[in-house]
C-alpha cells in the first residue's frame, strides 16, 4: 500500500492545540508548506478542528489536526473548546503552542497535564520566538519556533519524526493468525447496501494484508460459498464473511473450516475483544424499556434497510423479545454521557484510528455501559459466537462464550 493510498484511520494524527492567537493555525502551515488554515490577527479565527491527510516528511503519511482556540468565550465559544479537547482522543502526537510574548496560561497547563495523563508524545512550541528579546533555555519536550521566520520548524519536525520513529505495537487484522502460503476464503455480499464498483475499507485492508503476508485470497458472494469451497482442490485455513451474512455462511461451512467476520477481526484490531465479549451477556439481560445505542464511526447514505438504523434492532428486537429504545449516532458524534444506555452496539470501527476506538471502549467502561460490536452481536443472536472466536486461540475468551 502507497503512503498515498494509506487510509486516514491508519495514519499518524498530530494534533496542534493552544489558546488563540498563539498562532496554531500558523504553526500548521509552516509545518506542511501548504495554506491549511485561516491565519489572521482576530481571536477565534479557527471555529472547528481542521483535519488535513498528507505526506509529511520525514513522517510519511498523517492527519494534521488544527484546533479551536482553548479559551474561547461565550456560548459558542464553550462548544468549539469541547470540541478541541475532543480532538485528544484522536491524536498519537500533540503540539502544545503556546504564545512566547505572554507564556504558559492555566489552560495550557491543564492541557499538558492532559496529554501527560494520557501517555501521549508531545511537544510544547513556544511560538513567535522572534518577538523574545531573550529567551531562558527551554525544558524537557520544549522547542522555540517561529511560524513568521521558519525558525525551529525543522527541528519541530525532527522532533515529530522521532515520535513516529519509536516501535509502534504490532497490530495485525489477520495475519497472525495464519501461516505464508494458507488460504482464506473471503465472502462479501453484493447487495443494495453494498457500495458500486468497490469493497468497503474493512475487505480492502484484509486483502492487501493476507498478500503482504503472502497469503492467498479468494473472494466469493454470500450465495456462492459452497460452490466455491466445491472448486477448491485446498481448504481454506479460515473463512472471513460479512456479518451480515453469518447465518447462512455459517450453514455453509464445515465445522472442521475456522469462521469469523470482518467485524470481529477489526473489534481486536482496533479495540478489545475480551471487553466486547462482556456485552454479550448484556445482550441477553436486556429488558423492556432498555435503551440500546447503535453507533458506527463513519458517516454514510443510508439505505432502506439499512445495517444500523434497520437491520440491527430488528435482529435484537427479534432475538430478546423485548420492547426497546434505540438512539442511534454516528461519526465523531459519540454521546458524552452514556449512562441513560443500558447497552451499546458499535460498528467494527474501520474508519477510526485504534486510538478513538480504544477512548471509546473507556468511556464506556468509566460510564459502567457494557458494549458489544456489530460482529459479535449477529454471531451470538445467532448461536455461532463460540465458532468465531476460535481462530483465535485464547481459551479465556471460548469459556466467556460459554458463561
Amino acid at each position: 500500500m502507497s503512503l498515498h493510498n494509506t487510509p486516514s484511520s491508519e495514519r499518524l494524527h498530530i494534533g496542534f492545540f493552544g489558546m488563540r492567537n498563539a498562532g496554531k493555525s500558523s504553526l500548521v502551515n509552516a509545518v506542511t508548506g501548504q495554506a491549511l488554515s485561516l491565519v489572521s490577527d482576530v481571536k477565534g479565527t479557527t471555529t472547528d478542528p481542521v483535519k488535513k491527510a498528507m505526506e509529511l516528511l520525514p513522517l510519511g503519511p498523517v492527519v494534521i489536526i488544527d484546533t479551536p482556540g482553548l479559551d474561547d468565550v461565550g456560548e459558542l465559544g464553550s462548544m468549539r473548546v469541547s470540541r478541541a479537547k475532543a480532538m485528544l482522543d484522536q491524536v498519537n502526537i500533540a503540539v502544545l503552542v503556546v504564545g512566547s510574548e505572554w507564556g504558559m496560561r492555566q489552560e495550557d497547563r491543564e492541557l499538558l497535564a492532559a496529554f501527560q495523563a494520557r501517555g501521549l508524545d508531545h511537544v510544547v512550541c513556544w511560538n513567535k520566538c522572534d518577538l523574545l528579546p531573550q529567551r531562558p533555555a527551554p525544558g524537557e519536550n520544549e522547542l522555540y519556533v517561529s511560524a513568521v521566520t521558519g525558525e525551529g520548524i525543522e527541528a519541530l519536525k525532527a522532533r515529530l519524526g522521532s515520535f513516529a520513529g519509536k516501535k509502534k505495537e504490532e497490530r495485525r487484522i489477520v495475519a497472525d493468525l495464519l501461516e505464508p502460503g494458507d488460504l482464506a476464503l473471503l465472502v462479501v455480499p453484493v447487495d443494495e447496501s453494498a457500495p458500486k464498483g468497490r469493497l468497503i475499507l474493512p475487505q480492502q485492508q484484509t486483502i492487501r494484508e493476507l498478500l503482504d503476508h503472502h497469503m492467498m485470497a479468494v473472494v466469493c458472494q454470500d450465495t456462492e460459498v459452497r460452490k466455491t469451497l466445491a472448486m477448491l482442490s485446498v481448504k481454506p485455513k479460515l473463512v472471513i464473511t460479512d456479518s451480515q451474512a453469518f447465518e447462512r455462511v455459517a450453514a455453509d461451512v464445515p465445522p472442521d473450516i475456522a469462521l469469523t467476520s470482518f467485524s470481529i477481526l477489526f473489534a481486536r484490531y482496533k479495540g478489545s475483544l475480551k471487553m466486547l465479549l462482556g456485552g454479550a451477556a448484556a445482550l441477553s439481560g436486556l429488558k423492556d424499556g432498555d435503551r440500546v445505542l447503535i453507533a458506527e464511526g463513519c458517516t454514510h447514505h443510508r439505505q432502506c434497510n439499512d445495517i444500523g438504523t434497520v437491520k440491527m434492532p430488528d435482529w435484537i428486537g427479534k432475538y430478546t423479545g423485548r420492547k426497546l429504545e434505540y438512539a442511534f449516532c454516528s461519526g465523531g458524534d459519540f454521546p458524552q454521557d452514556l449512562k441513560a444506555y443500558a447497552l451499546i452496539v458499535h460498528c467494527g470501527g474501520c474508519t477510526l484510528t485504534a486510538q478513538m476506538m480504544k477512548a471509546r471502549l473507556l468511556q464506556a467502561k468509566e460510564a459502567g455501559v457494557p458494549v458489544i460490536n456489530y460482529g459479535m452481536a449477529i454471531a451470538h443472536m445467532h448461536g455461532i459466537l463460540k465458532r468465531s472466536l476460535e481462530i483465535f486461540a485464547d481459551q479465556r475468551l471460548l469459556e466467556a462464550c460459554t458463561k
